[in-house]
């Protein structure tokens, strides 16, 4: 049966890759497969066709329970025709609520449609934010899990950025069932109340109730732990809120491999289940009226399978501690039915369970490593030699380090070297000491637990900050073809079965086609440009046979997230790009340089070409810092650049020239074709480079400033003769980038449009062929895109 569990849970990944959902004729056929197979196993004798039967259904249940559970998920979605309109709602507050720069966001559990006529989901995420310029939360009235409110609400389909090698949002939104995103609308009337929204009485629910206690968690652990350093990690561990975690301090836990100690991770819910287990198993031993009643090891499991469901409860029970809760249930009814079987049995079962709650676990990477993590443990404790304590954990944490850096380098692009050493230390440290203490923090409102745990971990920071200050800390390998990631985990597999060393090595040499393989690259004189999907912005990247540009950074989104942390900077490293040779930024504007920072400091470029003055806090974080400036060209691998503006007199009357007519106007060319970058300059910019029409013809154009009504006109548009027009636009902005006349009038030229919003990033690719295209949300879609 453990091959047609483990056939289940590849049925549900399956479906997570298909760009459609089947229809009713390929449904009853995989029916009558799984019937076919579930019958043909029943009756034969040979073992070898029954496993394969088995597993054969096994994948046909999976894929049938998550199309199933897909189309039932789907079918609660927003009316489209009801987008971007105002819809008055009444629901509950359902989530800890997240304070942001200028307001707060949660999620909303609605109860009642007011607006006649409107068909809205059960659940979505809602964004509050405080009134024109106000930037301080507290200008809005307190939200508050668990509050039952009256709102108006604006509402968008779920959407996010889809670029290769990056987060993808719907489906992260599809998996916890919201179906909608949106704002909180000020009401059309004035109201006497100081917070007119908020009903009574409280949902007095179990999941609000849980959410409240977090919330009051939070309060008291903020106010313990005013000022400190590390205080968001202790209010992680206590609570699952990773968005308290400083990203200094991320960025160490990353380098260094420690980041899934950092959360509500497996290893913390089993170790809290553990150790309750242990204290009431030791504790029942001495009564001997609890011992006739109850066997002590029963009572024992019942408290640590309970204190595990407490702690994932106070991390808000999400979808990883719900994963490590469903194995060590299965786990605990296995030792209280005195179940001694295969532990391979127990995982197989809590896998199908998880995958049957949750049909899209397979979509988040902590699925494939938690469990991968757990098989290899299984596979360090065959029986062998006898070894010392201290030897068994340190082959279990080989054996675990070793297994997972395929499914690591596939999913990460990268591989911490610090990580074993780090890990060694941490772990005891962290799941033993830190994550108790942040516990009975939170639980008991005594003073100076906070202050302690937070020292101790504080001085654990030292070694770690120490690790990840190395410039050997994390080896780092562009996304590799499918084939060499499966030939490794092969390859891994087969170095940690116990046998001769010498039959080892065979491993070794399957895992290094992973480590080793070439990665794509233009061949000399091509130019492979992609325009990212950064929402309301701009961010490209051009790359030669040996180097690659960037040319703006997109947005930044708060103070811990910009595009270029969360899109430019993933998708460098799955294209296995680990240095810029020039990066350029057009212009101050944040949907323009919000990322450059972030970005700078992960992938440091040779040299930074803006027109922004030398305090800016852009052009400070650059070594070589240069102008743009009209004239300059250089060539790389046979592709020409050239800057066509600014010139010298922009940059002497500052004060009469506004940051978009400063805007740097980047043309590259390659086999006679060329591509213009043109950022967001406006009409008189582009007259000015209309007079010279030769000058600035382009087969692809990058439309200026996102399609707005100053930019593209038609002079510059006739002058520019693109054949490919790429606009970078948020979804439903607030600017209603493109307008309307400005697609007209390049579909009346004949001019192909493609949007970023709509598309994906979008990839262009010249060569000696011509001029190739390639939207990402073709290249791969999926059934939830757009839905």
């Amino acid at each position: 049966m453990r091959l047609a569990f483990c056939g289940f849970a590849l049925g549900c990944a399956w479906v997570q890759t298909l760009a459609a959902l089947p229809g009713g004729r390929s449904v009853l056929a995989v029916v009558g497969l799984a019937g076919a197979c579930l019958a043909l196993a029943l009756y034969v004798e040979r073992a070898s066709l029954r496993l394969v039967t088995l597993a054969i259904c096994g994948i046909a249940m999976g894929f049938l329970w998550a199309v199933g559970m897909a189309q039932w998920r789907l079918a609660d979605r927003l009316d489209p025709a009801w987008e971007g309109r105002d819809i008055d709602l009444v629901g509950v507050v359902a989530s800890l609520p997240q304070v942001l720069e200028r307001g707060v966001r949660f999620e909303f559990a609605v109860e009642h449609v007011q607006t006649p006529g409107a068909v809205v989901p059960q659940r979505i995420l809602l964004g509050w934010y405080a009134p024109g310029t106000v930037e301080d939360p507290a200008a809005l009235p307190p939200v508050k899990a668990g509050q039952r409110r009256a709102l108006r609400v604006r509402l968008k389909l779920p959407h996010g950025s889809a670029n290769p090698h990056g987060f993808d949002y719907e489906a992260w939104l599809l998996e916890r069932g919201i179906r909608a995103t949106g704002l909180v609308r000020p009401p059309r009337e004035a109201c006497a109340s100081a917070d007119p929204t908020l009903l009574a009485p409280f949902a007095f629910t179990p999941a609000t109730m849980i959410h409240a206690a977090r919330e009051r968690i939070r309060e008291r652990m903020q106010t313990a732990l005013t000022g400190a350093a590390h205080g968001g990690v202790l209010i992680a561990l206590a609570i699952g809120d990773q968005r308290a975690i400083d990203s200094d301090d991320w960025k160490t836990f990353m380098r260094t491999g420690v980041g899934h100690l950092m959360s509500i991770s497996g290893l913390h819910v089993t170790m809290i289940g553990s150790l309750a287990g242990w204290l009431v198993a030791t504790l029942w031993r001495r009564s001997a009226r609890l011992g006739l009643a109850l066997p002590a090891q029963l009572a024992g499991i019942a408290a640590g399978f309970l204190a595990a469901l407490v702690y994932c409860l106070l991390a808000g029970f999400a979808v990883p501690a719900q994963r490590t809760l469903y194995m060590l249930a299965v786990a605990a009814w296995a030792l209280w039915r005195g179940w001694f079987g295969a532990p391979t049995r127990v995982l197989a079962i809590a896998l199908v369970l998880v995958c049957v709650v949750d049909p899209w676990a397979p979509l988040a990477p902590g699925f494939w490593l938690s469990f991968g993590a757990v098989a290899l443990l299984l596979l360090a404790a065959l029986p062998g030699e006898r070894r010392h304590w201290l030897a068994r954990a340190a082959g279990a944490q080989a054996a675990v380090t070793l297994g997972l850096v395929p499914l690591t380098l596939a999913l990460f692009q990268q591989v911490s070297l610090a990580g074993p050493l780090a890990n060694a230390i941490a772990i005891p440290v962290v799941s033993f000491i830190v994550t108790p203490l942040a516990l009975l923090a939170a639980l008991l409102p005594v003073p100076g637990i906070a202050t302690l745990a937070h020292e101790i971990m504080a001085l654990l920071m030292i070694p770690l900050d120490a690790m990840s200050a190395l410039d050997w800390a994390v080896w780092q390998r562009g996304a590799a073809p499918m084939w060499t990631v499966l030939l490794a985990m092969a390859g891994a597999l087969w170095c940690l079965i116990p046998w001769w060393w010498h039959w080892r090595v065979l491993g070794v040499i399957w895992m290094l086609p992973l480590l080793v393989h070439p990665m794509a690259r233009p061949a000399p004189g091509d130019l492979w440009m992609t325009v990212l999907d950064v929402g309301q912005g701009l961010a490209v990247v051009a790359r030669t046979a040996h180097r690659t540009l960037v040319f703006d950074t997109g947005p930044r989104y708060t103070p811990e997230a910009d595009s270029g942390n969360r899109i430019l900077v993933p998708y460098l490293r799955g294209e296995g790009i680990m240095r810029l040779d020039g990066l350029v930024v057009s212009h101050d504007d944040n949907d323009h340089s919000g990322g450059a920072v972030s970005t700078m400091q992960a992938v440091v470029p040779d040299w930074l070409a803006s027109p922004l003055p030398d305090d800016h806090p852009v052009a400070s974080a650059a070594l070589v810092r240069r102008r743009c400036l009209e004239g300059n060209a250089w060539e790389w691998d046979g592709v020409r650049f050239e800057f066509l503006h600014p010139s010298a007199q922009d940059y002497a009357r500052p004060d009469k020239t506004s940051d978009n007519a400063r805007s740097c106007v980047l043309r590259i060319t390659a086999h006679g074709r060329s591509i213009l970058l043109p950022a967001d300059i406006e009409r008189d910019v582009e007259a000015r480079l209309a007079t010279d029409p030769a000058r600035i013809r382009s087969a692809v154009l990058v439309v200026p400033h996102h399609g707005s009504r100053s930019s593209s006109t038609p002079d510059f548009v006739s002058a520019v003769a693109p054949e490919i027009a790429i606009v970078t636009a948020g979804y439903r902005n607030r600017f209603r980038h493109p307008a309307p006349e400005v697609v007209e009038r390049y579909a009346a030229r004949g001019t192909r449009l493609l949007r970023t919003e709509r598309d994906g990033a979008v990839r262009v690719e010249f060569t000696n062929h011509g001029i190739q295209t390639r939207a990402w949300r073709e290249e791969r879609p999926r059934y939830w895109s757009g839905r």
